[in-house]
């Protein structure tokens, strides 16, 4: 079999849920894989297991002679990938005719962007930064077209984000885990559950969200919050004093605790701005909600909808105050038979086209090729 080593830009206590089933399940089907992690808590070198190796933060410098002076034979790799950091890119690149191998470039968050709405939504003169930003963004760009590929999330993340990289690429997107689908439990009370699960900023607006149930007359109904920014939520709920005894915040700590969480609510919300940053992909809590057949609220964009059609297999809505509103008025109004339907039709949908068994030997399939 032909051999991989993934170098990610994450820590190893950091949710893997992305990673974990796609490089260490079902890729590994059709290649070996091995993947390092980094780590500001440790000063040596460790071995997980057999193919994951955390490498203290402090040596990423050194990345490839500690890699050696551990006894990984890096000519035994067929293909080098390294997801979102340009200067282990460039060591990658340094080697690659002296091990072998095809250096891979993966693409899953425009971190430079998101800090430069994070910076304006608080109001601040972004001008200089977006000039770095641009002149950076064509510096790493011509980096990466030195790559044998290039592994963007989505075609639409692609084209803004990365719009002048030109060689092969190969489309690496978050996708449903068939092994991991949790049963949905139902309940008998007569509210509707709602359930937000991920990170939460001025960026995201959640304020308007929180306008939008704070004007409903129908009082019949939860929000579940589960999210690691717990004191900015709190800070937020407290301008709310209405729905304090409609909403209860999570800080789920596993992925399995985060499922059980979701499997106990009626409806996920992924309600967002229309910014590039959100609408080029699908958020990863999209997934994590149809797991457990939890039907979705989410943002109408041209990306959402390639996946899922309104009202059939999930529920689409404009991000304004008024528009949810009038949504929410809407679902309230829906039997649960008709909600769990819902559900049901958009689990079936990813298990047929956003699946990370398919998107694997589809990745596999376009290694092989190159």
């Amino acid at each position: 079999m032909q051999k991989l080593l993934y170098i990610t830009d994450q820590d190893e206590y950091v949710d893997h849920s992305f990673i974990a089933p796609l490089f260490e399940v079902y890729l590994k089907k059709y290649m070996d894989v091995d993947i390092v992690y980094f780590t500001d808590f440790k000063s040596d070198f460790a071995r997980k297991d057999a193919h994951h190796f955390v490498v203290p933060s402090c040596s990423k410098k050194k990345l490839f002679t500690e890699l050696r002076n551990n006894g990984i034979a890096l000519e035994s790799y067929d293909y080098m990938m390294v997801r979102n950091n340009i200067t282990l890119l460039k060591k990658v690149l340094k080697y690659r005719s002296t091990y072998g191998y095809k250096a891979l470039f993966r693409f899953s968050y425009p971190r430079r962007s998101v800090n430069i709405y994070c910076e304006e939504a608080e109001h601040k003169n972004q001008f200089f930064n977006q000039c770095l930003h641009y002149l950076h963004t064509k510096k790493e760009t011509k980096i990466i077209n030195k790559c044998d590929a290039f592994l963007p999330t989505s075609p639409s993340m692609h084209k803004r984000f990365r719009p002048d990289v030109h060689i092969p690429t190969i489309f690496c997107a978050p996708a449903i885990n068939p092994a991991s689908l949790h049963a949905h439990q139902q309940h008998d009370s007569d509210e509707l559950r709602f359930v937000y699960v991920g990170t939460l900023d001025k960026v995201r607006k959640f304020s308007t969200i929180l306008d939008a149930f704070s004007s409903l007359k129908n009082g019949k109904w939860k929000l579940y919050i589960s999210t690691r920014d717990v004191e900015f939520i709190q800070t937020l709920l407290a301008t709310y004093p209405n729905l304090k005894e409609h909403i209860k915040v999570y800080n789920a700590k596993t992925k399995d605790a985060l499922l059980e969480l979701i499997a106990k609510a009626d409806i996920g919300i992924a309600l967002l701005p229309n910014l590039p940053i959100y609408n080029t992909s699908t958020p990863v809590k999209v997934y994590d909600y149809y797991s457990s057949a939890v039907p979705c609220l989410m943002t109408q964009s041209a990306h959402t909808s390639t996946l899922f059609t309104d009202c059939h297999d999930a529920w689409f809505c404009e991000f304004d105050i008024e528009t949810i509103k009038e949504k929410l008025n809407f679902l309230l109004s829906l039997p649960k038979e008709e909600i769990y339907t819902v559900g049901a039709q958009g689990q079936k949908r990813l298990l047929e086209v956003k699946n990370y068994e398919v998107i694997a030997k589809t990745i596999a399939n376009q290694l092989e090729a190159l």
